[in-house]
């Protein structure tokens, strides 16, 4: 159940196994917690997304139903997680849950209240689905902390609830609700190594099987110990789980502060190594370029060779006409000496002029 099956991927909207960070801790402690009521019994899982959940409490119960609005999701649940008659998956709107009236004995719903407009259509249907000593549980985010003081909004958010709100929606459909505070922070933890079911709830889970949970802590960093004499003494006051939380989280905000500077440090790292990546593409095409340039000269350097070699060849041959030029002029001119002195007498004679 650890990686997010490719084709239902993490858009921000639903959880999906796999997905990092603090949404994995806080929905698989939500179904580890919701755990506790279901076993043996008749299990509805609005809004159950993929669908890890529902078969996660299938586990244990005697049915448990998943019903989504989104069509690729419980297409998904269906192929991954589906058991016919002991875990099944239903689209329908959590408005108009398609069921008998008191069906359930337990309904579950984790951070679905926030994301719609018909709140209280929702709950009625809930109410209508659970059976009379049935047990609803539920989670929304506390508006006040999740949005408020963090000045943060959540686009698939439609309308946040603060305590009385909520109070007020759930309290004038069943009369009876504990309340539990949830947060994902820094917590020191002293938890006894023989659990006590109706005393505490401890789970600890791997992140490669986070459906795979152990009662106590498997590798504590710490040994603490309460002894004495008498068996008595350690019985008065009976195993607890003792949980110390910071109220200002301020251990939280330097592990936030610290992990956004690795990641600029990280993101710089990427950004210097794709210029350098950049420059070294840049320089392999100015180094071809350098290349063809150089081997264009080569070419033009040969040709200019030849070409000199054809005009020398050309100059030399030329030269030897002009010599066989001369030598003819001179042998012509030879030839009109002779002549010269043969009409010379004639000339003298009166015969020529």
């Amino acid at each position: 159940m650890n990686d997010a099956p490719a084709n239902l991927p993490f858009t921000g909207e639903r959880f999906v196994p796999g997905t990092k960070g603090e949404i994995w801790i806080e929905h698989w402690h939500r179904y580890h917690f919701a755990a506790r009521w279901a076993a043996g019994k008749r299990v509805l899982d609005v809004a159950c997304g993929e669908g890890y959940g529902s078969a996660f409490l299938g586990r244990s119960a005697a049915y448990v139903a998943g019903v989504d609005v989104s069509g690729q999701a419980i297409a998904h649940a269906e192929r991954h997680y589906a058991r016919p008659g002991a875990v099944e998956f239903v689209q329908a709107s959590c408005t108009r849950l398609p069921f008998p009236d008191l069906s359930f004995d337990v309904v579950v719903s984790f951070e679905t209240i926030e994301h719609i407009e018909g709140q209280e259509a929702f709950l009625d249907e809930v109410a209508r689905v659970l059976a009379p000593a049935g047990v609803l549980v539920l989670s929304c985010p506390n508006k006040l902390e999740y949005s408020d003081k963090r000045g943060f909004t959540n686009e698939f958010h439609v309308k946040e609830l603060y305590r009385d709100e909520l109070a007020t929606l759930v309290g004038a459909r069943f009369r009876e609700c504990d309340w539990y505070g949830h947060r994902a922070t820094f917590y020191s933890v002293i938890a006894p190594e023989t659990a006590d079911p109706a005393g505490a709830h401890v789970v600890e889970v791997d992140e490669g099987r986070p459906d795979a949970a152990a009662a106590s802590l498997a590798h504590p960093l710490y040994f603490m110990l309460v002894a004495s004499r008498e068996r008595a003494s350690l019985e008065a006051t009976g195993a607890a789980l003792s949980v110390l939380a910071d109220r200002g989280d301020w251990v939280y905000h330097d592990y936030e502060k610290a992990y956004r500077d690795m990641r600029a440090q990280a993101e710089r790292a990427e950004a210097l190594q794709r210029e350098a990546e950049a420059l070294g593409a840049e320089d392999v095409a100015l180094r071809e370029e350098l290349r063809e340039a150089r081997a264009l000269q080569g070419a033009l350097e040969a040709a200019l060779d030849q070409r000199s070699e054809a005009l020398a060849a050309r100059e030399a041959e030329l030269l030897a006409r002009d010599l066989q030029i001369s030598e003819k002029n001179r042998e012509i001119d030879r030839r009109r000496g002779w002549r010269w002195w043969l009409k010379l007498p004639l000339i003298r004679l009166g015969f020529l002029k």
